[in-house]
């Protein structure tokens, strides 16, 4: 509503609210790059933790997603959105910001970086459901398809630049220096968000609330699709599973790159964003590798490829890591964005009309949880037995969870498949 229908008919490069979104877009991606990348640094090459206190930071930057998107999305539906927007965009500068203003007294300790970690990760989530309840009300619904494929360009054009930028800006001026840009980036957000239109403040909609129902009776709700469709209950569980192995794989990746492969900070962001360049070639791919082979069959086909790669991360050990790393972020990045995208599509097929909120949301719990689970078990044990058997292992469980998508199934799930073959085809 708001500003959406007056502006209606003109194109979403020239309206201004929307541009206004994808520069957000940008300078959000650019500062959460930043901050991973330095935070991880300073705590593996500053102060000095080992592979579980570099786990622990990836895990508290994934449990506020697994653990209080209710809460999130209570708060969302409740506050003008504009001055939610503004100003957890305004706290999360401030919070990323007070790293380098401790680095200037000589007192950054672990348990700040752990703070941080988990301020900004509730922070991030917070604001990903809140522009998620914004965007229609800046460009309506009837363009929403569109707008979020300019979004998602955009926010990875800032993840293709801004692990690049902090690997050199750690390598010239300290991880903790660093921090400032990723503040600074998230002040710039906040500018951005700050020039939206009032419009946006207003509650979405004159429409009597639906009742509301107990957290509980939802999570049942949502649940019971999930068991009625064995497909998607399939999918739910591989990707548990690769999110398992992939989240351990994801806490030791600085520590094992920085320690064991000693790449320097440049070629270890050049890594990442290579990631970020295979993302978007998957995202532009996607949608023609599932009109040949099918949307099952490219989740099939991609999540086993997807698993199969994080056996490169391991293999770096044995020469030439740099290339190694490359291969590996281009494979996973390509074929894991595949896979989820055709996932995802396969969900919102085989859901119910009215259920796509609940069965969205115990979907995303699950794969949200598995990963702070994988990546503190995967430090825990890479202090105790060595990076390399534990990168080794993580691929392992990838690999074997993708694989039990190629399981033999039964009649439950054909019609499921023929209408997502059927969609895939139409588009």
């Amino acid at each position: 509503m708001g500003a959406a229908p007056a502006d209606g008919p003109v194109p979403l490069y020239r309206h201004r609210p929307f541009v206004l979104l994808c520069g957000e877009q940008v300078a959000s991606s650019v500062g959460r790059q930043i901050t991973a990348l330095a935070l991880t640094l300073l705590a593996v090459t500053g102060l000095d933790a080992g592979p579980f206190g570099a786990a622990a930071l990836l895990a508290l930057t994934y449990l506020p997603g697994a653990v209080l998107s209710p809460l999130a999305g209570a708060l969302v539906d409740r506050i003008r959105l504009r001055r939610l927007l503004v100003w957890v965009t305004s706290l999360q500068a401030l919070v990323v910001g007070s790293i380098p203003f401790a680095g200037a007294v000589e007192h950054i300790t672990l348990p700040h970086l752990y703070v941080v970690a988990a301020i900004s990760g509730t922070l991030t989530f917070t604001l990903s459901i809140a522009l998620q309840a914004a965007l229609p009300r800046v460009v309506g619904p009837e363009r929403l398809l569109g707008a979020n494929s300019a979004l998602t360009a955009a926010r990875t054009s800032g993840q293709i630049g801004g692990p690049a930028l902090g690997g050199v800006m750690v390598g010239l001026l300290g991880a903790d220096s660093a921090l400032l840009a990723g503040s600074a980036a998230y002040a710039v957000e906040a500018l951005f968000l700050l020039a939206l239109p009032a419009a946006l403040n207003t509650p979405a909609g004159s429409r009597e609330p639906a009742p509301a129902k107990s957290l509980a009776g939802s999570l049942r709700t949502g649940l019971a699709v999930v068991r009625a469709e064995r497909q998607l209950r399939r999918m739910v569980l591989a990707g548990a599973g690769l999110n398992l192995g992939g989240g351990a794989a994801a806490a030791l990746y600085v520590f094992y790159a920085t320690r064991d492969l000693a790449l320097p900070a440049w070629q270890l962001g050049t890594t990442y964003a290579t990631y970020s360049a295979a993302t978007l070639a998957g995202a532009l791919l996607a949608g023609r590798f599932a009109r040949t082979t099918g949307l099952w069959r490219a989740t099939q086909i991609f999540g086993l490829a997807a698993g199969a790669a994080v056996f490169l991360i391991p293999a770096a050990s044995l020469g030439l890591a740099f290339p190694v790393l490359l291969a590996y972020q281009v494979c996973y990045g390509l074929s894991g964005t595949v896979w989820m995208i055709s996932m995802t599509t396969t969900q919102q097929l085989v859901t119910p009309d009215g259920m796509q909120g609940r069965v969205a949301g115990l979907v995303q719990a699950v794969l949200l949880t598995t990963v702070p689970v994988g990546a503190l078990a995967g430090g825990a044990l890479a202090a105790w037995l060595g990076s390399v058997p534990i990168l080794m292992g993580s691929a392992a469980v990838t690999l074997l969870s993708a694989a039990t998508l190629w399981a033999p199934t039964g009649t439950a799930i054909t019609v499921a498949e023929r209408a997502a073959d059927a969609e895939s085809r139409r588009s």
